[in-house]
């Protein structure tokens, strides 16, 4: 069987930069544990499969561990794939992920993409020793989302400098940790670390501002921000706070299109 593969590099404007992600076009769904293979073989942080339903396209995401309930670059680089090399011809596109349900993702004329995404549901904890032992920092604020951990800091030089213990990470009970702090060019940066997912970090990880957007939005008393996330490939979003969804938008750029043989 031959597949169709596209790597996308997304919420960057060349190669080289923001957050690979792989897409496989499938007819039909092929069995879950033989997504997950393909998904170790690329060996990227998240493998998207996307399948046709009329005019909605199901979509799931895999790390090369195991499948995710929601990835922001993976949806921004499949979206990229099917308006750039699937002719898609309408500004709009309707995804529908079974852990997630529908999502969608709209074009713009300078080709700009917005996906539009459920905002998370935030609880303000007492900071915890054994995730400060992690991160090697203590926050102002311990955070939790559905999956997730935010801590907050003083300023985008402590996130910069930030070295985890990616043992002690693996060990909690969350897909990952987010760090974040007001940036000094835009409204908030971050770093994201996710070991238990086989991501020690990512290099831009679109649903981390699902968590985010909420949480700065309040803090700094507007619904449009910019943000960057500080890995070595960095990336850029733009995010608006709608309430109940979180808008957030980026660019994307091809670095590969292939077939694999399975």
């Amino acid at each position: 069987m031959k597949l169709p593969l596209y790597q996308i590099d997304a919420f960057i404007t060349k190669v080289f930069g923001g957050n690979p992600a792989a897409v496989c076009i499938l007819n039909d769904w092929l069995a879950t544990d033989l997504m997950q293979r393909i998904a170790q073989e690329n060996n990227l942080a998240e493998t998207a499969f996307i399948v046709q339903k009329n005019d909605t396209f199901e979509l799931r995401w895999f790390t090369p561990e195991t499948e995710v309930d929601l990835c922001g670059h993976a949806t921004l680089a499949s979206a990229y794939v099917l308006f750039n090399h699937r002719n898609h011809t309408e500004k709009t596109i309707r995804f529908y992920s079974p852990r997630s349900g529908a999502l969608t993702v709209e074009k713009d004329s300078e080709g700009l993409m917005t996906m539009d995404f459920p905002s998370d549901e935030l609880i303000v904890l007492q900071n915890n020793t054994e995730i400060i032992g992690a991160i090697g920092l203590t926050p102002q604020k311990t955070i939790k989302g559905k999956t997730d951990y935010l801590l907050i800091y003083n300023s985008q030089e402590e996130i910069e400098k930030i070295n985890p213990n990616f043992h002690l990470l693996d060990q909690l009970d969350c897909r990952g940790v987010i760090v974040s702090a007001p940036g000094t060019t835009v409204d908030f940066v971050s770093r994201f670390f996710a070991p238990q997912c086989g991501i020690p970090e990512d290099p831009v990880t679109g649903s981390a501002h699902t968590t985010m957007t909420p949480y700065w939005s309040k803090i700094l008393g507007k619904t449009v921000l910019s943000a960057k996330q500080l890995s070595k490939r960095g990336g850029d979003l733009q995010c608006e706070y709608l309430g109940e969804r979180v808008k957030i938008s980026g660019y994307a750029v091809p670095y590969l299109i292939g077939e694999i043989n399975i």
